[in-house]
């Protein structure tokens, strides 16, 4: 089999894009094709972005959504612990106190909308997110609590690691590519959406530098998010 290395990338011109790919030897008989994607995400100085969000969904044939799972956001410390989930649609997500003191969890977010009155421990059952979109989590009591859920039907999803990178094991195939951060000036949008081409048996990696600055991080305590 001679490997192909293509990768094409469609960013509008608000972005930077650069993207090497390069084969790579996947072994035993009759695997079907696969690359492996990894996308970089920098912020406007070039400094890695830690947090981001990012889904491929395919744009070729039926897609398969991801299997529905059951998260935990617990609250301690005044903070939520995790303060950024991604789930599949369909999930459930349940809302522990742990803390020492009580929490009157919210959102008001089109995707879901619901509130859990003041409350500790465990009195609450999960909470079913069905609709993809981006939820913004506050509590009524403590204004500095902040947290995000991204509800997605995308087979693949993540988000990139301290290094700002996040890689995926994907079929060849066109691919819809959404970067999505917290503090993104468009962030209520739901982020960016656009197209990329994965060839087949390889290792495509795409870097990408954001073209327009970050919001300024809250002062009053940092999140999973910030660099």
């Amino acid at each position: 089999m001679r490997p192909s290395a293509r990768l094409l990338c469609r960013l509008p011109r608000a972005w930077l894009c650069a993207a090497a790919a390069f084969p790579a030897v996947f072994a035993g008989a009759g695997m079907a094709e696969a690359a492996i994607l990894v996308i970089h995400v920098q912020a406007t100085d070039g400094k890695s972005l830690p947090g981001a969000v990012l889904t491929a969904r395919p744009l070729d044939g039926p897609v398969k959504r991801g299997t529905p799972a059951h998260a935990v956001m617990d609250q301690i410390d005044r903070a939520f612990a995790p303060d950024l989930l991604v789930v599949p649609a369909g999930s459930t997500v349940e809302f522990p106190n742990s803390d020492w003191v009580s929490h009157q969890i919210y959102s008001f977010s089109s995707a879901k909308r619901f509130q859990l009155p003041l409350y500790r421990g465990k009195p609450y059952p999960p909470v079913l997110f069905d609709q993809v979109g981006v939820v913004t989590l506050g509590c009524n009591i403590h204004d500095e609590m902040l947290a995000y859920l991204v509800v997605t039907d995308a087979p693949y999803f993540g988000r990139t690691d301290g290094a700002g990178s996040w890689s995926a094991e994907l079929g060849p195939g066109r691919y819809r590519i959404t970067i999505w951060h917290p503090r993104m000036r468009d962030e209520g949008s739901g982020g960016v959406e656009r197209e990329l081409t994965v060839g087949s048996d390889d290792r495509a990696e795409l870097t990408v530098r954001l073209a327009k600055p970050l919001q300024p991080a809250p002062v009053d305590r940092p999140h999973s998010w910030d660099y």
